[in-house]
């Protein structure tokens, strides 16, 4: 035994196909326990697709193999109560008020902690007494997190978890957020498009593009795993050419005889004496700009059949 521990989730080769279009395909993923990930990509990259099979709520293509906590995950209502999976319009029924959604909470999970959940509610200013289809959307997206942050679920999924909230709001979910999971940790994952604001609380990124798991790399590799350089043009063009990373190109800028190019490809040690090689600048990008990257970088025409 090597001491690493078994997955909560572990997925291989999951695909699924609405109609003609592959929204996920081919995925191998571990969520490993008592970590946060950060689930990202473009709309229509397979993020929801991807939440909703790990939460039971989505059945996958036949040939792919889910597992929720070491047992087959479909129609296993053992995992089921040790997660939550929340959405940016979660459905409730039509006429419960916000104190109803909080009182039945415990009987769907069975870590509730009452105490958090008013705390969170009172921070957020979530009005106990208003019927939910009254709540404004940053409303709806507090009692959200309220439900996901109180369940204190094994494996708790945030899709999008920031819907109509302002900044001092998502400050303060993300500042509960921390302070829970160093008290009670779990398998946490949230979907966004808030990458350099979110960044902070993760300790793994996960990128979709077009169905694709194409990043899966905990956060300074991630933060690593794209790079700029520029200087004249022939010498960049030399880099990437040496590199072979002519196809690694995400984004380019052109002012004269200089160019500038964002690489998805690793901004590391042998990245560094191949520019110095090349008289070129080379930098590191942000975590956004790393995401961004990868998501841009054109599909070899090949795949693009099943995109």
């Amino acid at each position: 035994m090597n001491g690493t521990p078994a997955p909560v989730v572990a997925l291989r080769g999951v695909s699924r196909t609405y109609r003609e279009t592959r929204a996920l395909d081919g995925v191998d993923l571990d969520l490993t326990p008592d970590r946060i990930y950060g689930l990202v990509g473009r709309n229509g990259s397979g993020k929801t697709t991807l939440l909703s099979v790990i939460g039971q709520q989505v059945r996958p293509d036949r040939g792919g193999r889910v597992e929720l906590f070491g047992r087959p995950g479909w129609e296993n209502p053992e995992a089921l109560s040790r997660t939550v999976l929340l959405r940016d319009r979660q459905r409730y029924p039509e006429e419960f008020r916000v104190r109803h959604v909080l009182d039945a909470a415990p009987a769907f999970y069975p870590g509730w902690d009452e105490e958090l959940a008013r705390g969170l509610a009172e921070d957020l200013r979530l009005p106990s007494r208003t019927r939910i289809k009254k709540l404004s959307t940053g409303q709806h997206t507090a009692l959200g997190i309220v439900l996901g942050l109180a369940s204190r679920a094994e494996l708790t999924m945030l899709d999008e978890p920031y819907g109509g909230l302002d900044p001092v709001a998502r400050e303060l979910f993300y500042d509960r957020l921390l302070e829970d999971f160093a008290r009670h940790p779990r398998t946490v994952v949230i979907s966004t498009h808030l990458v350099d604001e979110v960044a902070n609380l993760l300790d793994h990124v996960l990128l979709l593009d077009r169905g694709r798991l194409v990043l899966d790399a905990g956060l300074e590799a991630a933060r690593a795993s794209a790079h700029t350089v520029a200087g004249p043009a022939a010498d960049v063009a030399g880099y990437l050419a040496e590199r072979r990373l002519e196809h690694q190109v995400s984004r380019e800028q052109r002012i004269g005889a200089l160019r500038t190019v964002t690489v998805a490809a690793p901004h590391d040690d042998d990245a560094r004496a191949a520019a110095a090689r090349h008289g070129i600048e080379i930098d590191a990008v942000s975590l956004q700009s790393a995401v961004a990257a990868h998501g841009l970088v054109p599909v070899p025409a090949d795949q693009l059949q099943n995109a």
